[in-house]
């Protein structure tokens, strides 16, 4: 039986304030939890239905397990309809790169970035398309919210995500910045090359006027029909598919 002090210590951490303090997140489902299991990421705890616990596999020894019945995970679920585990998962040490390490291939970095939904579908798409890195501006949404981990659908255990002042991290370097702007050329006609940096920017107000004076090409997504506009995501889809298509040398390796 899950004690008070356990249901409200992972309940805490549905907020950011609390997850940066005890430096834990939260991810739901089997499916889910044995993706970071699998990777770099290190486990802490994990809360189970006894139906479940077979889909796990052999779990490190270090990990604490708990057996809980589904009554007991919907108090400390974070989702309507929770799933059959939560496991609460250490928070990466926090690192800063540099433009230069991204000589020779393609990073996505996005600016202003708010919706955790989306965040979630761009790093699934990074993923698809073999982007191991994702650069966010420090005003971005948090990789770790509960939102954005379940959409990621187990690809942020793959997909390395930064958070950078983007004007400094981008002022000194002599890579390609591909700018999405609605005045830029055509993404079918344009040459992005062999390496080079996409900027996507916030669902409203687009890329920032400092990141923006920075972009060497602005690149847009023609429009056919009559959308007023194209989501994030879905823009982040596109010119992965389009960078991967066009670079020869690139396209069909993983990165």
């Amino acid at each position: 039986m899950l004690s008070k002090s356990q249901i409200s210590f992972v309940n805490a951490l549905h907020h950011k304030k609390y997850r940066k303090e005890h430096n834990l997140f939260i991810a739901e489902g089997t499916k889910l939890i044995t993706e970071f299991l699998a990777s770099d990421y290190s486990i802490d705890t994990v809360f189970c239905i006894s139906a479940s616990l077979s889909k796990l596999g052999k779990l490190p020894q270090k990990v604490k397990l708990f057996e809980v019945t589904e009554a007991e995970l919907k108090k400390i679920s974070t989702l309507t309809n929770p799933q059959d585990a939560l496991a609460l998962i250490k928070i990466p040490e926090e690192t800063n790169v540099s433009a230069e390490s991204f000589k020779g291939k393609f990073t996505l970095i996005l600016d202003g970035v708010q919706d955790p939904g989306n965040l979630g579908t761009i790093i699934r798409t990074a993923d698809w398309f073999g982007f191991s890195e994702l650069v966010c501006s420090v005003d971005s949404v948090e990789a770790y919210n509960p939102k954005v981990v379940q959409a990621t659908m187990g690809s942020l255990a793959r997909v390395k995500v930064y958070y950078q002042d983007l004007k400094k991290l981008l002022q000194p370097t002599k890579l390609p910045l591909w700018g999405a702007l609605l005045d830029g050329s055509n993404i079918y006609e344009t040459d992005f090359g062999n390496e080079g940096i996409v900027i996507l920017g916030n669902e409203g107000k687009g890329i920032s006027t400092e990141v923006k004076d920075l972009i060497t090409a602005a690149v847009t997504i023609p429009r056919f029909g009559g959308a007023e506009s194209l989501n994030v995501g879905v823009s982040a889809a596109i010119f992965c598919s389009e960078i991967k298509r066009n670079s020869t040398k690139m396209f069909g390796r993983k990165e």
